[in-house]
């Protein structure tokens, strides 16, 4: 990619704005597990983002193009744990990429822009899941230098 096409996309903090947005592209790339668990009414949203907004230990980013669009969110959520002396670490979620800007290079400045802010906070390691029927998602993310290390469960309470 270009690095004049970078520099059309920002990356800031979420504000409510950009709610419908987000909410559209996460609906959009939902997988087998939460298709159709989703809600179309973006505005049904807005206590959760509004709960993460206020959480010290978690934010919101979107990447934005030169319109003012969003075409990417990601959530980051920095936890304390007691490995490695007590060093936090990240784990990122909900990475979502507007489906006709995949393959662009959003989903990597975001995940760019996350492991530089857990570097910020001197987390021992970046964490995330992704639905095993993402097989293009998991290649990504190897591409980034991400281990396959665990396993996850899940059990959907809705």
């Amino acid at each position: 990619m270009s690095d004049q096409k970078k520099s059309q996309i920002h990356i800031e903090k979420a504000q409510v704005c950009h709610l419908r947005e987000i909410v559209e592209i996460i609906n959009a790339g939902a997988a087998s597990v939460r298709r159709g668990k989703e809600f179309g009414d973006w505005q049904g949203y807005g206590p959760a983002f509004e709960a993460l907004v206020a959480a010290p230990e978690v934010d919101i980013y979107v990447a934005l193009n030169d319109a003012g669009e969003v075409v990417g969110t990601y959530q980051i959520h920095f936890m304390k744990g007691i490995a490695f002396k007590g060093r936090p670490r990240v784990e990122v979620e909900s990475v979502h990429v507007r489906v006709d800007q995949r393959g662009t290079g959003v989903g990597r400045m975001m995940m760019d822009h996350a492991e530089r802010l857990a570097r910020e906070t001197d987390a021992c390691m970046i964490q995330l899941t992704s639905n095993r029927e993402r097989e293009g998602s998991h290649q990504f993310y190897k591409r980034l230098g991400y281990d396959q290390s665990h396993l996850g469960y899940k059990k959907m309470l809705v």
